[in-house]
């Protein structure tokens, strides 16, 4: 090939792993200096509903619960006593019914951790009323969620879970879906679609805790994730056509890559449920524990995963991502372009003097 095209081959190759909103912008804005937002001065002005993040907005301070609601009682859930938090109100809410967004269990919280879990954020879905059934108040919580940790440059790994018991997510809130005309009902599929892979295109690795089910649109959720970590009474499912429609928020593209084709098919013409243990032998699942330890797996899976550099996760995950998207010799001219853009970095410096040290490395994502 001649020099002139195998550059831009490499300039073409390099645009497309970096997708509209751009690789290097999210590197650039991992690498910059934190801001001097908080939780509050966020919670007052929270980003639209599916935008994407902006290169320009200062990333959050550590230290903060970022919870999403209308309801005033809708307060977030600390990372180990959300569950415990759910039951509670479980009761109350479950009586109530999903009588609509305006419940007081409606909420989506962002929590970064600390200590052993440094660098670990927490997204956790609770709507006890209707076992977090994907409603349209539920989603732009959640898109606004995403937004949060797009923007926190410490965060490494972002664990998505439910913190009511017995259930990830029920799906779409087909008593809502019920009252909207066709093509209001497009535009709602149309947004889910757009926040999953907003979802997907995380800069930061992904985990989905999957305890209890996991059915059509929440079973999509998953998907979306790098990662899957399920209990073994945990059951995913896509019964979307035997309700007259097809999974479409990501799950006709997104199964058959993990699963392949004819096992895809076979799931969403039947919509059978898959538990635990044959969800990780399809690959569905990537780890599989009792069901009081999912959460607890999951966080020794990020625990490992923040011990590497935050820029080099970033470069990794655009490096696989990308890749699957073209033939083998792009793929490996987008590796080579990822690759060079951490060679003049700080945390390269400091991993090859730690290494050197015997200690671990101090990495600040510079």
């Amino acid at each position: 090939m001649q020099p002139a095209l195998a550059s831009h081959a490499l300039h073409a190759a390099v645009t497309s792993a970096f997708g509209t909103r751009g690789l290097l912008s999210a590197l650039a804005s991992a690498a910059s200096r934190s801001g001097a937002w908080t939780g509050a001065a966020a919670a007052a002005t929270p980003t639209a509903a599916g935008a994407s993040g902006c290169a320009g907005t200062a990333p959050l301070g550590r230290g903060w619960t970022f919870s999403f609601s209308t309801s005033a009682a809708a307060a977030s859930h600390g990372h180990k006593h959300g569950a415990a938090g759910a039951a509670g109100t479980a009761g109350a809410a479950g009586a109530a019914g999903a009588a609509g967004e305006g419940e007081s269990g409606l909420h989506v919280s962002v929590e970064p951790l600390s200590g052993a879990h440094e660098g670990v954020s927490v997204i956790s879905l609770s709507r006890p009323g209707a076992r977090n059934a994907i409603g349209r108040q539920l989603l732009r919580e959640l898109a606004e969620a995403l937004d949060t940790v797009r923007q926190e440059r410490t965060t490494r790994c972002v664990l998505v879970r439910s913190v009511v018991p017995g259930v990830f997510c029920a799906g779409a809130d087909l008593k809502e879906r019920a009252g909207m005309t066709q093509s209001e009902a497009a535009e709602f599929v149309s947004r889910i679609r757009r926040t999953f892979s907003e979802l997907q295109d995380l800069p930061m690795p992904t985990v989905a805790v999957v305890e209890g089910l996991a059915l059509g649109g929440g079973a999509e959720l998953a998907l979306a994730c790098d990662m899957r970590v399920m209990g073994s009474g945990a059951f995913i499912a896509f019964p979307e056509a035997q309700l007259g429609i097809i999974p479409g928020a990501g799950g006709t593209q997104r199964l058959p890559r993990i699963v392949g084709a004819s096992r895809a098919k076979e799931l969403i013409f039947t919509g059978r449920r898959v538990g635990g243990e044959e969800a990780l032998k399809l690959a569905l699942a990537d780890h599989v524990v009792s069901d009081d330890q999912v959460y607890n797996r999951a966080l020794q899976l990020a625990e490992q995963i923040v011990r590497s550099a935050p820029l080099s996760l970033r470069q990794a995950k655009a490096a696989v991502n990308r890749g699957l998207e073209v033939d083998l010799h792009t793929g490996l001219a987008m590796e080579e372009a990822l690759y060079a853009q951490l060679l003049p970095t700080k945390d390269r410096l400091e991993g090859l003097k730690a290494f050197a040290e015997k200690r671990k490395p101090a990495y600040t994502g510079e």
